[in-house]
């Protein structure tokens, strides 16, 4: 799949689909998608990984008065993992009723803004507007607005597995070569988020993990070598066919170009990228 292919007005930000995720999606992942042969229940860079701002050593300080630079302060020096609002209070020392008028006013002034912590959704969380959220709160590049791209997850396993079927055997450095050649996806997989997927392919029984023996179908690979079969029995719900891949929409699309996760042409709303799939 970079990562993040498609946009149906929630969730994606990936033409080429990226996913930028941790090592650990199926760890933290795998609790919430128990369900069929999707035990993912993040794409891709929708994005890449986001990146810290550095702060700014100057604090604007000057327009702010001395209940708002309390409370300010103490936001900003969580950078980029935030602070939950009882927190904030405890730390600022404040009256709730003045830290609440001083978030206000810092919002008006677009000095912090409120984000979205994955684990605890429920809780107001703040940040410094000069930072980016770490990958904690937002839950990596498998989670959009928040929420787990099911859909762009989807998407990636499946053109993973395409290709996985028609190399008939594959290493994770194939299948990585195959996806960037292709042009599946607009962005690239790091290496982490390339074993997630084939390790929740394998466990969706759409593929199996094997070791080479250096003879056969495995002549061209080391004796050892941990190796990838698509399987035509339990995770798959529709025969793929072979010359799928050969078809790809996006290879000659006109508008390629214009193609953005979020855009008016993406891949989410785009039919002969949709049909491509269910083929």
């Amino acid at each position: 799949m970079s990562t993040r292919s498609h946009n149906r007005k929630g969730a994606q930000h990936r033409s080429g689909v990226t996913p930028a995720g941790g090592s650990h999606l199926c760890d933290s992942v795998s609790h919430s998608l128990i369900s069929g042969s999707l035990l993912l229940d993040h794409r891709m860079s929708r994005p890449s990984a986001l990146k810290r701002k550095q702060p700014d050593s100057n604090s604007p300080s000057e327009s702010l008065t001395e209940h708002e630079k309390i409370v300010y302060n103490v936001i900003r020096s969580k950078q980029d993992m935030g602070i939950w609002t009882r927190d904030m209070k405890k730390e600022a020392n404040l009256p709730d009723n003045l830290v609440g008028k001083s978030i206000k006013s810092l919002q008006a002034k677009n000095l912090i803004k409120e984000v979205v912590n994955v684990q605890s959704k429920g809780r107001k969380h703040y940040m410094a507007s000069e930072f980016e959220p770490s990958k904690e709160l937002t839950g990596g590049d498998w989670y959009s607005n928040g929420t787990l791209d099911k859909y762009y997850i989807t998407c990636v396993k499946d053109g993973f597995a395409k290709i996985i079927y028609q190399l008939k055997v594959a290493t994770l450095e194939g299948i990585s070569d195959e996806v960037k050649r292709s042009g599946i996806f607009k962005t690239s997989f790091t290496r982490p988020q390339i074993e997630e997927i084939l390790r929740v392919l394998v466990l969706d029984k759409r593929v199996t993990e094997v070791k080479s023996t250096g003879m056969g179908e495995f002549a061209s690979f080391p004796v050892g070598k941990v190796c990838y079969k698509s399987t035509s029995k339990g995770g798959t719900k529709r025969e793929l066919k072979v010359g799928a891949m050969a078809s790809i929409p996006c290879g000659v699309c006109p508008r390629i170009s214009q193609c953005t996760p979020d855009g008016i042409i993406s891949p989410r709303t785009c039919v002969y990228f949709t049909k491509w799939l269910d083929f």
